[in-house]
């Protein structure tokens, strides 16, 4: 059954998710800052677009956001031109940003003293999950509004629910805490193999299979080995993980 979906945020992230929730037969309204990528978005799938997140959100069921950071998710919920001024009584925000717990409860808050439900839902897989449909979602909330959302999110990846509001968020940060130690120390462990003389190639396949086997090296241990340093995302958003994680570890002692 088709439902109405608005999806703010066409980033490396966004943009296949809500290629996918279109794909799956569902009516999609679309927002993102730069215009043009929205208009290119809409050349490859079936959509409408909207020229604020407000506009975006006014008849939908479910609205997903997936932006950069806590300023960003603001401005898009609680700001001048936010969901949160026109999304409709018993329609659920999905929030699959990498923003911080505290966030979350607090736009839990509002969203459940206004009517409408709220998740939190931070993805993990990077841009080829995203691209392939095949990501690990996160999901913090109550549980009857993952249960009525659960097939939606079916449509990007695998949803795992975690607990109450926040708990998607916090599993976000202990992800990163392991992608995050593991891309560091698959880095190091090729260079001092390379400076030692040792092929970093048979060192991959000799180690693949053992202890020291992850996706990490699997994926990013062959784009290190190949010298391929194109970017999937930005050292920033990485950085912002990673004091959002110590900011995290430092609440709790």
């Amino acid at each position: 059954m088709s439902c109405n979906v608005a999806f703010i945020g066409l980033g490396v992230m966004g943009y296949p998710m809500a290629g996918y929730i279109s794909k799956a037969g569902h009516n999609v309204t679309v927002y993102n800052r730069t215009s043009t990528k929205a208009d290119k978005w809409l050349a490859e799938y079936k959509g409408v677009k909207a020229e604020t997140p407000s506009k975006a959100a006014e008849d939908a069921d479910f609205v997903f956001t997936c932006v950069g950071n806590d300023n960003d998710l603001s401005e898009v919920t609680i700001g001048k031109q936010g969901i949160y001024n026109t999304i409709k009584k018993g329609a659920v925000h999905i929030d699959n940003t990498t923003a911080s717990a505290d966030l979350a409860r607090k736009l839990y808050k509002s969203s459940k003293a206004h009517g409408w439900g709220f998740l939190d839902a931070p993805v993990s897989g990077g841009t080829l999950a995203a691209k392939s449909g095949q990501l690990a979602i996160m999901v913090g909330g109550q549980k009857k509004i993952f249960s009525k959302t659960k097939n939606l999110l079916k449509s990007m990846g695998d949803p795992t629910y975690l607990g109450k509001t926040g708990s998607g968020q916090i599993a976000k940060l202990a992800n990163q805490t392991i992608v995050g130690i593991t891309i560091g120390a698959v880095a190091e462990a090729i260079i001092l193999a390379e400076t030692a003389g040792v092929d970093a190639k048979a060192l991959r396949q000799a180690i693949k299979n053992g202890f020291a086997g992850s996706k990490i090296l699997e994926i990013h241990g062959q784009r290190m080995i190949n010298k391929n340093f194109e970017a999937g995302g930005k050292c920033s958003t990485q950085l912002k993980d990673m004091n959002n994680i110590l900011e995290c570890a430092n609440s709790y002692n």
